[in-house]
């Protein structure tokens, strides 16, 4: 689905992002784990191209990202911020429908069946479709972030950190209803966390990231039983947390 191929980045003289080889298979959906700093939310930003790797290229679906194709591949990608990225002056349903606004690629009876259909997907209530962002919950705001990276079916969908602003009620409700949205449409999932927990939860294939590159790749157990190094062990002991199981 999604690969890159000796990708790097760095500003000036500080590299963010290590030369790093990554394939992402169709369907699968992978947990991008790691300290703040770790290079994590740069490599997030590197495959969906609002950033251009210093070296190496980035394929999806076996097509070079390139400047004068970035803007077309992306929007065969969704993508959902921390704080849900949502324009403060739009409605909730406008939110949704903007780029297949712009892109005039519905009628306005085919937004309105779509938007429909994302608000039972995400479980966001009907009377909210008309009301602004600061006039919902911060629960609410993140499904509505993920029903706008969802209204044009893209096969990628690409999420850093959407719950991490989120108290744990509100958390664990829009984990749940994450993982069976993710089961339900299948698509390829690329997913930033700083919490182990989250990440075996979600992960069918965890990658803990520090310094700007890949420390271990595998399921949580992997972590647990054979840590690639001494910093795998440390930073699983310093989240203080139950490991929840990926196969849950």
């Amino acid at each position: 689905m999604i690969e890159l191929d000796n990708v790097s980045k760095q500003y000036d003289a500080t590299v963010v992002l290590q030369p790093t080889n990554l394939q992402v298979g169709a369907g699968k959906t992978v947990v991008l784990i790691g300290p703040s700093g770790c290079g994590k939310s740069t490599l997030l930003r590197i495959l969906i191209g609002l950033i251009p790797p210093n070296t190496g290229c980035v394929r999806f679906q076996g097509t070079t990202i390139t400047p004068d194709n970035v803007l077309e591949i992306r929007h065969l990608m969704g993508y959902v911020l921390q704080d849900g990225g949502l324009f403060p002056h739009l409605s909730v349903t406008d939110n949704v429908t903007l780029l297949a606004r712009f892109l005039k690629s519905m009628n306005a009876e085919a937004m309105q069946q779509r938007v429909q259909e994302l608000a039972d997907l995400t479980k966001l209530p009907v009377e909210t479709l008309n009301r602004f962002p600061s006039q919902i919950s911060g629960g609410q705001r993140q499904r509505v972030a993920i029903m706008r990276a969802l209204m044009l079916d893209p096969p990628l969908l690409l999420l850093d950190e959407p719950m991490g602003a989120l108290d744990p009620l509100v958390r664990y409700d829009l984990q749940e209803d994450l993982k069976q949205i993710f089961r339900e449409l299948k698509k390829t999932v690329v997913l930033v966390t700083h919490d182990m927990g989250e990440a075996g939860f979600f992960g069918e294939d965890v990658i803990l990231m520090a310094n700007g590159r890949i420390v271990q790749r595998g399921q949580i157990q992997d972590f647990l039983q054979h840590p690639a190094e001494e910093f795998v062990t440390q930073f699983i002991t310093a989240q203080r947390i139950p490991i929840v199981a990926a196969s849950q």
